[in-house]
C-alpha cells in the first residue's frame, strides 16, 4: 500500500523550501506532494479547504502531513474536526503550537506588523490551547538560537532563533524531541528527516532521540 506525504512550508516561505525534506522522504518510499500557499495573502478558511481536499484527493490509502512552523498549525487546524478524511500521522516541524512571542512581537509593530502575519495572525500568536484530534502528532523541535526572531527580540528558554521549545509543548501531542538545528535548519537536516519518518511509521521518536520525551 503506497502511503502519501502532504508537506506544508511556514510562513514567508514557498514549496521550493521543502526541496530537501521531500526528496529525503521519497526515498524512503513515500509519494511525497509539496502544498504551496499564499501564507500570508490567503485566508485560512481557504487554506484549509484546500488542504482537506488534497488530503481527500489523495486518499483512501494513509495520508500523512508534515509542517513546518505555520504549516504544523495549518495541519492541526485542518484534522482537527474532519473525522471522514483519510486515515495518517502528523508530524509538526518547529511549529509554535502554544503561540508564538516572536509573532507577537511583530504585531506590537502596529499596521505594519499585522500585515507582515496576514490572515494567520491570531493562530500564530495564539495557537492551540490543546490537541484533541483523531490523529497522533509528533513535534520535532529544534534548539539552535539562530534566526530572525532571536534578532528581533528575546524569546524565553531554549529555541531555534524563531520558536521557543516550550512553544512547541502542546498537551495531547503523542511525541516531542528536540533536535541541535535552527527553524530554518530543521528543512535541511537529515536527522529531523529520519525521526520524522520513524514517527509517521511508528508513531514515536527513538527512544534514544536526544531530549525525547
Amino acid at each position: 500500500m503506497t502511503e502519501h506525504i502532504i508537506l506544508l512550508h511556514g510562513l514567508w516561505m514557498r514549496g521550493f523550501a521543502l526541496g530537501f525534506l521531500h526528496w529525503r522522504l521519497m526515498e524512503e518510499g513515500y509519494r511525497v506532494h509539496r502544498f504551496d500557499y499564499m501564507s500570508v495573502a490567503a485566508t485560512q478558511p481557504h487554506i484549509l479547504a484546500r488542504l482537506r481536499a488534497g488530503i481527500t484527493e489523495y486518499g483512501p490509502e494513509p495520508v500523512h502531513l508534515v509542517g513546518h512552523s505555520l504549516g504544523g498549525l495549518l495541519a492541526l487546524r485542518a484534522c482537527l474536526d474532519a473525522k471522514d478524511l483519510p486515515p495518517g500521522r502528523i508530524v509538526c516541524l518547529g511549529s509554535p503550537l502554544k503561540g508564538s512571542s516572536a509573532a507577537r512581537a511583530f504585531a506590537s509593530w502596529g499596521r505594519g506588523g499585522e500585515v507582515l502575519l496576514g490572515h494567520n495572525r491570531d493562530l500564530l500568536e495564539q495557537g492551540l490551547d490543546a490537541w484533541s484530534g483523531p490523529r497522533e502528532v509528533g513535534m520535532v523541535a529544534g534548539r539552535m538560537p539562530i534566526g530572525l526572531g532571536a534578532m528581533l527580540g528575546h524569546i524565553e528558554g531554549e529555541h531555534d532563533g524563531t520558536v521557543a521549545v516550550d512553544e512547541t509543548r502542546l498537551p495531547g501531542l503523542t511525541g516531542h524531541c528536540v533536535v541541535e538545528t535552527s527553524h530554518t535548519g530543521l528543512l535541511l537536516s537529515a536527522e529531523v528527516a529520519r525521526l520524522t519518518t520513524q514517527f509517521l511509521r511508528e508513531g514515536r521518536f527513538d527512544p534514544a532521540a536526544p531530549t525525547m520525551v
